[in-house]
């Protein structure tokens, strides 16, 4: 794969097709990488990449990439990571793709660079909805395997690092719901509909920014056909 450093990240992406770019950013929690999209219903390098340019990454400390850990990470640490991989790439515009924790990370890229977008699919993002348990229990999974790596980290870095991704009020963890009507990018937005990606965090985010588009079943073999080809037409349409 190749590498983009930034400060002290190094930062692992890697480049399918030819095209329109589209940045993917996949599911996976905080162990969000590239490979992640190999293990889920909707695969965009494997659906998109003969007709576009898609760029995958691991975020910081997963897959291959690593960044120390400091107590000052953030949405839009990793918003500036993304946003660096677009740089180097000469990206000036593209679409995004993004499942699970992608929601986030596309909602602060729309609100951090909106000039930089054409379009951006969503599918089941994670939310905030009686579960935010399960994401200190997945942060902390995460951190507990990474730690070790971490010398320069104590508990006081990684609680802060947690409390500024997880411990907000915002469903949509993020962004503030005040954000979601301003957004003026087209949205496709497919539902979720488990734990960690609530259906009403979907439903949140599609009937809060204007004219977004909502799928409610697609990851079913007798619907995915279908969304498939939803999304490709919806790409298709900018």
């Amino acid at each position: 794969m190749p590498v983009l450093q930034r400060d002290d990240a190094t930062i692992h992406y890697d480049v399918h097709g030819a095209g329109f770019p589209v940045l993917a950013l996949a599911p996976g929690g905080m162990r969000s990488a590239g490979s992640y999209w190999e293990q889920v219903p909707y695969n965009p390098v494997k659906e998109l990449a003969g007709d576009y340019r898609v760029i995958t990454m691991d975020q910081r400390n997963a897959g291959s990439s690593t960044a120390p850990v400091t107590g000052r990470e953030g949405w839009d640490t990793y918003a500036q990571d993304q946003l660096a991989v677009l740089d180097h790439l000469g990206i000036q515009r593209c679409h995004l793709v993004g499942m699970c924790i992608g929601g986030p990370f596309i909602l602060s890229l729309l609100h951090t660079a909106p000039d930089r977008f054409a379009r951006a699919v969503v599918l089941q993002s994670i939310g905030l909805d009686d579960n935010r348990d399960a994401f200190r229990d997945m942060f902390d999974t995460w951190m507990t395997d990474l730690a070790p790596a971490h010398p320069e980290a104590d508990s006081g870095n990684w609680a802060a690092y947690r409390s500024s991704l997880y411990e907000g009020e915002d469903t949509l963890f993020s962004v503030p719901e005040s954000v979601l009507p301003t957004i003026t990018t087209p949205i496709l937005v497919l539902q979720g509909d488990d734990q960690y990606h609530p259906r009403s965090a979907s439903r949140l985010l599609a009937s809060s920014v204007p004219d977004a588009q909502f799928v409610e079943r697609w990851k079913d073999p007798e619907h995915l056909p279908t969304a498939t080809a939803t999304i490709a037409e919806f790409l298709a349409a900018s």
